[in-house]
Order: C-alpha cells, then sequence, then structure tokens
C-alpha cells in the first residue's frame, strides 16, 4: 500500500511537472506598482501604477520573473539609501483593478498610525520589462 502511494505521488509530480512545463509565455500590457517596507523604520514607499510591457504565463496567469520586479525596486531604493527594504510587486490586467489593489494596500498602510508613507513618482523610478531567456 506504501509502494502505491510512493507510485500515485511520483505520477502526480510528473503530471504536474508536465503541466507547466508545457505552459506558454504572451506579452501583453499590465498594470502594476510597488510597496516597499523595512521592518526597522516606519517609512513605506509606494510607486506610481505603470503601464508594463510584460510577459505573462499563459495557463496560470503569473507575471514571468516576478520576483525581479521586486528586485528593480529594492535595488532602487538602496541607491537611494533606504537599505534593508521588503518590496513586493502587485500587478493586474487592467488599471481599475490595479488601483483598487493600490488602494487596499494604501489604506492599510495608512492605518498604522506611526507609518510614514512616501511616493515615488513615475519620473523617480519605473519598472523595466523582464524578457524572457530563449
Amino acid at each position: 500500500m506504501i509502494q502505491f502511494k510512493r507510485y500515485v505521488l511520483v505520477a502526480m509530480i510528473l503530471l504536474a511537472v508536465g503541466a507547466t512545463a508545457s505552459a506558454k509565455l504572451v506579452q501583453t500590457k499590465v498594470y502594476m506598482f510597488g510597496m516597499a517596507a523595512s521592518f526597522n523604520d516606519s517609512t513605506a514607499y509606494f510607486t506610481d501604477v505603470q503601464e508594463v510591457d510584460a510577459w505573462i504565463n499563459d495557463k496560470g496567469k503569473f507575471l514571468y520573473s516576478r520576483e525581479n520586479y521586486s528586485y528593480q525596486l529594492r535595488d532602487y531604493l538602496q541607491s537611494q539609501g533606504f537599505a534593508n527594504a521588503t518590496c513586493i510587486t502587485c500587478f493586474a490586467f487592467s488599471r481599475k483593478k490595479a488601483e483598487k489593489k493600490y488602494a487596499t494596500l494604501l489604506k492599510k498602510s495608512a492605518a498604522r498610525g506611526d507609518a510614514n508613507v512616501r511616493y515615488l513618482k513615475e519620473s523617480e523610478f519605473k519598472y523595466d520589462a523582464i524578457v524572457p531567456e530563449k
């Protein structure tokens, strides 16, 4: 019985790997913004909602290399002297949905009474599209 469970588990893993391998990347416009905060500081940074020609996994609708967008924001803030920032990048396929996510996150950050919210305009920081490797 235990060996049967192992075979089933291995089969499920192989199916999952096969399903993700067949997913295609599609270039599309997305709307994204970033938020950065530090556990050592009460300052939070928000970028503007930006339109980016990004690549999306067509099966799961995931942003390709999404962690690298957060790294772009982190690296920019480090160059500006804001070290040890924890950065997130949120995206949506429509500006309206992105702005709704933005407002929700801003409201949660501003709810903390000691939060010092700063805004990064698109002229200060702009996301660069991550192009998939061939």
